[in-house]
């Protein structure tokens, strides 16, 4: 078991007291999984204060106390460590308890409000099929080589990161890719890890009820950059303002991929169809599953990443046009009725208006687009009639419905959303609160040929209302409804 003086190395402390040299058998920011030999991380975060639990993890047997405010009494045989900030001393103490797990491999960050998950997932993909043992930590699960692990954040804790990392060492990964959201950016979950590499893709309107101004969200992307070693590589999407921005006080090797500005790694779509992408590359017209525009630009960022990863170019050319799109990202429902059922992830503006736009090049101009589209409760507000405009202009039917409500009360957010609906828009909208029902409408008010996309919670398979999950998936509802409504017809 290591010690406290090893699981410290490199926090910056402000006061420490007791014994340095004390075995530790596990870490807890969580008072209730402290046990006999646990050290307790007094976390302040944003719905409790760790700080409040210290005598709970002094009852349970913590042998040391990381805090930020020292408690007014202390105890025989327990050590107490003052820092500045308790959320990065736990990432890099995490990192420490596991022997630093990403230095023992090549971990690449993605961070960016659309395409990390598909990023990271065509990135585990890839490099499977180039033979590596691989990492995938995402939004829609953890993956060890072919293990799968279901995932309950977009970036776990810091020690949940580290305890996976730590797995994928021990079972032979050389390369690890990783969403690394906003959150936990800030939160410093990601702090004490090594990164080889960042990528930034793009930058919307998202979690502004979390960072607040959209300015605080950019400078928390931009933290991932700013603490790369100059070992390490930054690669931004530069048709984006903001990426070059994320380069601005890097030490990082700066590189960049677009498909409208001067960039290290361009492409130019040939060709962009419901059966895929191609695209001249690299000097090479090649074809690939994924479907539109925006997945152009994640195909492009997987491709500068593998290369400056030291892959060859034309290898990851052929590997890469036969992987899958990550799942729930623009999927297509099969069904046997003539109409077009697409799932998508889109839950941002900026998502839901790429999704549309490229919905709309596919028209033939005779078939009916009809969005079935939700906004997630205690979530960012103001983007909710943004969602809804964006959803009536591109579509000929929209239905808003509910998506995760979680605590929210699911009438309030869709009247939030019908204020984006103008008075032109009003007779195509309807607002239908059960998320089956306004699949089942949409379903019902399809012809052959028409294209239904239902919007906002892809992958997931459950639904979030007063804090209770139920099972839901977007993809088996469409396929149902469609299936028992046009059968019978």
């Amino acid at each position: 078991m290591p010690q406290l003086k090893d699981i410290l190395y490199k926090v910056s402390l402000q006061s420490v007291s007791g014994d340095m040299e004390t075995e530790v058998t596990t870490l807890a920011f969580d008072s209730r999984k402290v046990e006999v030999g646990s050290v307790f991380i007094a976390v302040s975060g944003t719905q409790t204060d760790g700080h409040d639990y210290i005598d709970q993890a002094l009852e349970k047997g913590a042998v040391a106390i990381v805090c930020e405010k020292l408690p007014r009494t202390t105890v025989d045989d327990v050590a107490l460590i003052e820092v500045g900030s308790s959320a990065e001393a736990l990432g890099i103490m995490a990192s420490n308890f596991y022997d630093n797990p990403s230095e023992k491999l090549k971990l690449v960050g993605i961070t960016g409000t659309n395409g990390k998950t598909t990023c990271v997932t065509l990135l585990y993909q890839l490099f499977r099929g180039l033979g590596y043992n691989t990492g995938l930590l995402s939004t829609v699960d953890i993956r060890i080589n072919e293990e799968v692990i279901p995932a309950t954040h977009t970036t776990p804790d810091a020690i949940a990161i580290n305890r996976m990392l730590a797995k994928m060492v021990a079972r032979g990964c050389t390369h690890c890719f990783m969403e690394s959201s906003s959150h936990a950016i800030v939160q410093h979950r990601i702090s004490g890890l090594k990164y080889v590499g960042a990528v930034f893709t793009n930058l919307s309107h998202d979690h502004l009820d979390y960072h607040k101004t959209f300015d605080e969200y950019i400078k928390a992307k931009k933290l991932l950059f700013d603490g790369l070693p100059s070992s390490a590589f930054a690669l931004v999407n530069s048709d984006d303002k903001r990426g070059a921005v994320m380069l601005q006080n890097t030490k990082a090797s700066k590189h960049k991929y677009a498909l409208k500005s001067i960039a290290e790694f361009k492409a130019k779509i040939l060709s962009n169809t419901l059966q895929g992408l191609e695209l001249d590359v690299l000097g090479q017209n090649v074809w690939f599953k994924l479907i539109g525009d925006f997945n152009a630009y994640n195909l492009l960022a997987v491709l500068g990443t593998a290369v400056l990863l030291r892959e060859d170019e034309g290898e990851v050319l052929r590997e890469l046009s036969n992987v899958n799109p990550a799942p729930g990202r623009f999927e297509q429902v099969m069904t046997t009725t003539g109409i077009t059922a697409l799932v998508d992830y889109a839950h941002t503006p900026d998502a839901l208006e790429n999704v549309l736009l490229t919905i709309k090049e596919f028209r033939t101009g005779n078939e009916k687009v009809i969005t079935v589209v939700g906004c997630g409760g205690n979530r960012d507000k103001d983007k909710r009639p943004i969602m809804a405009k964006i959803a009536c202009d591109l579509s000929d039917k929209v239905v808003l419905t509910s998506d995760n409500p979680r605590f929210e009360e699911p009438m309030e957010i869709l009247k939030d959303m019908e204020e984006g609906v103008s008075p032109s828009n009003y007779r195509k909208t309807l607002i239908i609160e059960d998320r089956r029902e306004a699949i089942k409408t949409a379903s019902t008010l399809a012809e052959p040929n028409d294209i239904i996309l239902v919007a906002g919670k892809g992958h997931e398979t459950y639904q979030e209302v007063k804090g209770e999950k139920s099972d839901f998936d977007d993809r088996e509802v469409l396929s149902e409804m469609l299936n028992l409504i046009h059968k019978q017809n």
